[in-house]
């Protein structure tokens, strides 16, 4: 074993947990970091709590007196805590979070200072606009860009620092953000749902979508990590030969927690709580080393962003404990990746579950209103909701064996399917007027049958109905949830908009009654959007050919998932619905294409970087070994050295066989990296895509070899054997 490995397996052996003493009930805990509800009622006046109510239930504007007293009683709470510092906290198209720490001391005429802070402070700040990502809106000499205080999201205190969550624009009016485009969806879907909810329930007058996400990750120990360039430049192993023992066994999901893990989780969780982060569950996930923790659904743009935080956070926290968290979606090689899943839902000001069957034919037709339309919706727009969850590593993750494919489909489940089925045969053709509603109610009501867990989970498909709510299971575990979700509420909302416009129609223009009218709308829904359900194996090579003639997009790579997000109805998609204008959806795609060129930039200068400098040295420095060896036979031996020194000279010729590989496949990867380098944005993504990553299983196939046939002593890079399993 090398010295490296050596050293830092000795520090990972030696390490104890850190025991987390949780002295206080959770529900004590909880919230105490954040200016909530709570916290504004002791520290705001009537007036200014409830224009700050105002703005975060009915989006009413505040005016800037009343920003100034929240921005003062902001201050003196956050300083109550001990903040000495504030930051507009927010959400660039880096896909991570950004803050720039300002502190509340001013000084005054050089010899006086005190601490302020004012409603120009908290309502807008000005970070560098073509610092970020923002897909040409902004060049390097325009560097103007705004971010605004997000009243629905509460501020917070994070190691003495108030953060303000808030909205990034440009000096133009360009959303440079994840979270302002999610904030027009959010809008979108509360005014078409709530206009849809109206035929059922005529005081509903919001519609909030909530968001319930489950954080997959991997814990490493730091040292280890430090000794493998691969995980510090890529977040993922690029190279390592799969050990003997893996996850084949099954042995570590839902297995008890080692005692390492448990006290980060214990840790992580205490610090969720006193930022109001509802995290609920905890688990080992699959694969060795991999965890997860889920929280108590919540108002969508609250659970973005806490979730954004919870990955901030779990970095902070891991280095307390000696960890490094990956959230790559597929870290190593021949395990399960790791996986975001979004479970989504719409639920009334009054508090239904707008996709919970009710218990009555009439509460039923409501949700079987919003389930069909939320199909069809999908159904539609399959394409872009692939392409937003796509990524370089969601893209290595998707459809194998432990994600969806990358076909999207819709499952229900065998008694949904058999509801939808006998709903769309009631009759042969489109319904009459003088058919009777009774009919149509009667097989509704069969409904309440269904239990929230009486339908089985199907692994393999992306967005799953699992009895109140669709889980949408093909987001990565890096991903930012603002993006799937500003699409699954733009296309719900869109769907809904147009259901409205038909069933007024045919109220309106052919004098249905309102309960006809939704019945016969929804029951050609279910005709119309039967390519998306599918029920089967997604892994199976039936369902690639099924879906070919279904007309399904089966998009594998990255830049051809994004290529919908400019086309023309996409863009009037958008535009239609106000969450985006075409400057915005074009300038999301181009970062998106860039992102991914220069990942896969970065991986294939890393993993040239090690082949050439860690593995073939070290590959080249055993074989003078045993060519050593060969010639202290011959000298002993004569002629006969060749019987003796067979499998020396056998190892010897395949460790050269090796080498000439790995540098032969080096050089022509880089090559075609020049080439790229010097592309257009979609065809150097594409030339990544096609020309170069196919370099990285080639080089790795023959370092992996180099690493079963080298001496241990001598092996550079951390194994997978040691990686993998916490001490």
């Amino acid at each position: 074993m090398s010295r490296i490995r050596f050293n830092a397996l000795q520090e990972t052996l030696h390490r104890s947990p850190k025991n987390v003493i949780q002295k206080e009930k959770r529900s004590t805990l909880f919230g105490q970091n954040v200016f909530n509800k709570y916290a504004m009622q002791q520290y705001l006046t009537r007036a200014a709590y409830e224009s700050v109510m105002n703005a975060i239930e009915h989006g009413t504007k505040i005016d800037r007196k009343i920003a100034d007293q929240v921005a003062v009683s902001m201050k003196d709470w956050a300083m109550s805590k001990g903040a000495t510092h504030y930051t507009h906290w927010f959400q660039p198209l880096t896909g991570a979070t950004a803050e720039k720490h300002d502190a509340f001391f001013e000084s005054i005429n050089g010899s006086l200072a005190m601490e302020k802070f004012d409603g120009e402070q908290l309502v807008q700040q000005e970070p560098g606009a073509s610092s970020f990502p923002n897909g040409g809106i902004r060049n390097t000499f325009e560097a103007r860009g705004y971010t605004a205080w997000d009243p629905s999201s509460p501020a917070f205190i994070y190691e003495t620092t108030l953060c303000i969550p808030t909205i990034f624009v440009s000096y133009t009016g360009e959303a440079l953000d994840n979270k302002t485009p999610l904030l027009r969806a959010l809008q979108a879907i509360d005014t078409h749902a709530t206009a849809v909810c109206k035929y059922f329930d005529k005081n509903a007058n919001k519609v909030i979508a909530t968001l319930g996400w489950e954080q997959e990750f991997f814990l490493i120990d730091d040292a280890l990590a430090l000794s493998r360039p691969d995980l510090q430049l890529t977040g993922k192993t690029l190279l390592g030969h799969s050990p003997a023992k893996g996850q084949q066994l099954d042995d570590h999901y839902f297995g008890t927690i080692p005692a390492r893990a448990m006290s980060f989780m214990q840790d992580l969780e205490q610090e969720c709580m006193l930022l109001g982060i509802p995290v609920k569950t905890r688990h080992n996930e699959v694969a060795p080393n991999q965890f997860e923790v889920a929280p108590i659904f919540e108002e969508a743009n609250l659970a973005v962003d806490h979730n954004s935080l919870l990955m901030d956070v779990m970095q902070k926290v891991s280095r307390r404990h000696q960890f490094k968290v990956l959230f790559d979606e597929k870290p190593f090689a021949g395990i399960n990746g790791s996986g975001k899943h979004n479970n989504w839902s719409l639920s009334s000001d009054s508090g239904t579950n707008l996709l919970s069957p009710g218990k009555t034919p009439m509460k039923n037709l409501q949700f079987l209103t919003f389930f069909i339309n939320t199909i069809k919706a999908v159904n539609t727009y399959e394409e872009l909701l692939r392409a937003s969850i796509s990524s370089a590593s969601n893209e290595r993750r998707l459809g194998k064996n432990e994600a969806p494919p990358a076909i999207m489909s819709v499952f229900v489940g065998s008694q949904l399917s058999a509801v939808l089925d006998e709903l769309e045969n009631v009759t042969k053709g489109k319904l009459s007027p003088e058919e009777k509603t009774d009919l149509k109610l009667n097989i509704i009501g069969k409904i309440p049958e269904i239990l929230l867990d009486n339908t089985d989970r199907n692994r393999t498909s992306p967005f799953a109905f699992t009895g109140n709510k669709f889980e949408f299971r093909a987001v990565g575990a890096s991903a930012n949830c603002a993006i799937p979700m500003t699409v699954l509420n733009t296309i719900v909302a869109k769907q809904l908009k147009e259901f409205k416009r038909e069933v007024d129609f045919l109220i309106d223009e052919k004098g249905l009654k309102k309960d006809e009218a939704v019945f016969n709308i929804l029951r050609e829904y279910i005709k119309e959007s039967k390519n998306i359900r599918f029920d089967g194996d997604g892994y199976g090579e039936s369902w690639k050919k099924e879906a070919k003639k279904r007309g399904l997009s089966n998009n594998t790579t990255t830049p051809d998932a994004l290529k919908v997000k400019v086309s023309k109805e996409v863009v009037a998609l958008f535009e239609e619905m106000e969450v985006m204008n075409s400057i915005e959806v074009t300038a999301r795609y181009e970062v998106d294409l860039a992102t991914y060129a220069k990942k896969m930039q970065i991986e294939a200068g890393v993993i040239a970087d090690i082949a050439r400098n860690h593995v073939v040295p070290t590959a080249v420095i055993y074989q003078n070994t045993l060519l050593e060896n060969t010639k202290n036979l011959k000298e002993i031996f004569g002629n006969d050295y060749k019987n003796i020194a067979k499998e020396q000279i056998e190892l010897i010729m395949n460790i050269s066989n090796h080498i000439t590989q790995i540098n032969a496949l080096v050089v022509k990867m880089e090559a075609e990296k020049s080439k790229a380098n010097s592309q257009v944005l979609f065809k150097s993504a594409e030339t990544y895509s096609q020309k170069i990553q196919p370099f990285f299983d080639q080089i790795r196939e023959h370092c992996d070899q180099l690493e079963t046939m080298v001496d241990d002593n001598l092996w550079p890079l951390t194994k997978y054997r040691e990686l993998l399993f916490i001490k």
